[in-house]
């Protein structure tokens, strides 16, 4: 299966333009333009799943399209979005920021999808995808240290009783480095699959693909592709086992 992981930033693009007349102006232009070039370039590398950061649902910048909608639409895959702000979160409250989310596009059989949420931070949304060979969860974490450390809790509570092989996928914003994930990487067994720790934005690695040992990497890559501030991630993967083995 090939998985892509891409934080496409609202489809607001990047570079100068994006900082143009005023920095961090590019939040509130019009997205549609970029958005085709990233469809294009989705339907280039042809995923099996595809989770994606940072996706407007529907405000003004995408002509009041959810743009999940728009890509699975063309790639004929079926779609979960949800916004990455509870529902009690004084930001779903307020244009543009309410229509923030991240979303789930696959070919594959959906056996089940479930929205969880982190006890703290501000953006606090877990999307789990249940497959018939594994389970996918896809985060964003928080920009805090500390919040990011009680997300990571949560996580781990999250896929500890899952017995499918599973998948954390998301932007970790990791900006201390793997020390940050090494106690969550121990307890919960799962590996990076970025084994060369290549990065995806800027210089960093924050957007990572986590596995459990029962899932083969076949291929990994990271295309230099700027049309977003993160570059994606695609990801070949092999399921070699249904269940996690029992301990003892």
């Amino acid at each position: 299966m090939r998985f892509l992981l891409y934080n496409i930033r609202y489809g607001t693009g990047a570079g100068w333009r994006f900082h143009s007349p005023v920095p961090f102006c590019g939040y509130l232009k019009r997205s549609e333009k970029n958005l085709e070039k990233i469809t294009s370039f989705i339907q280039s590398v042809n995923p099996d799943i595809a989770g994606l950061i940072e996706v407007d649902g529907g405000s003004f910048r995408s002509g009041r399209r959810n743009q999940a909608v728009s890509i699975a639409e063309s790639l004929g895959h079926f779609h979960v979005y949800e916004s990455k702000y509870p529902v009690q979160s004084v930001l779903q409250k307020m244009p543009v920021l309410n229509r923030q989310g991240n979303a789930f596009l696959t070919n594959r059989k959906v056996t089940g999808s479930t929205f969880h949420y982190f006890r703290r931070g501000v953006k606090r949304l877990m999307i789990e995808l249940e497959l018939e060979d594994c389970v996918i969860f896809l985060v964003h974490l928080s920009l805090t240290f500390r919040n990011r450390h009680y997300q990571l809790s949560d996580l781990y509570s999250a896929i500890k009783g899952i017995k499918k092989p599973v998948i954390v996928a998301g932007d970790l914003n990791v900006f201390s480095g793997d020390r940050e994930l090494e106690l969550f990487l121990a307890a919960s067994g799962l590996e990076n699959a970025n084994r060369k720790k290549a990065p995806s934005y800027r210089k960093m690695q924050l957007d990572y693909l986590l596995h459990s040992p029962q899932i083969s990497i076949t291929n990994f890559e990271i295309p230099k592709i700027r049309l977003s501030d993160h570059y994606p991630i695609v990801c070949d993967f092999e399921v070699t086992a249904n269940e996690k083995e029992p301990k003892g």
